[in-house]
């Protein structure tokens, strides 16, 4: 006699791997695609530059992108504000997760700097200052490169020196 079909057994013991697998693969790809702090601090900055160019364009405003090396924080401002204004916003700002810092940001003409901070100039017409910011976590690294015509926002995942000629990795 021919069996077609599968005992109620083979059916629970396939169902009883699926989900210890699935119980095993969920928090590892959760930690890679959630929490990866320096994944997360990458998508936060260009999401804000991208943001700034758009309202500085719209509004007809220079804005600033201003980044805290010292404190591993950023917030945004407008050029005219008020020191007042500057202070609430310096309050707010977002900081970066539990061991992501910016190693170093450079901007054309200006040596690197890995300390105080940087500001980056959004213009009116669309254009932003072009800088290079390098973020770290332990031995990872990521280069946010910020070109001044360009309407794309370049991320390396490695550290990434930006020449005029290209990128060079260090």
């Amino acid at each position: 006699m021919k069996r077609n079909g599968y005992t109620l057994i083979e059916l629970a013991l396939v169902v009883f791997l699926l989900g210890l697998m699935l119980v095993l693969a969920v928090p590892r790809i959760r930690e890679t695609l959630i929490s990866d702090g320096l994944k997360t601090t990458v998508r936060q900055l260009v999401g804000a530059a991208k943001e700034l160019r758009t309202d500085a364009v719209r509004e007809q405003l220079d804005y600033k992108l201003n980044l805290d090396v010292s404190n591993n924080a950023f917030w945004t401002s407008v050029q005219d504000m008020t020191t007042e204004k500057l202070d609430e916003q310096r309050k707010k700002a977002v900081h970066f997760p539990e061991g992501v810092r910016i190693a170093d940001v450079s901007q054309m003409g200006m040596d690197k700097k890995s300390d105080g901070e940087i500001s980056v100039k959004f213009y009116r017409q669309g254009n932003i200052q072009p800088t290079v910011i390098h973020l770290v976590k332990e031995q990872r690294h990521f280069t946010i490169l910020l070109s001044p015509f360009l309407n794309t926002i370049k991320i390396y995942d490695k550290y990434a020196d930006v020449t005029p000629e290209g990128v060079e990795r260090d």
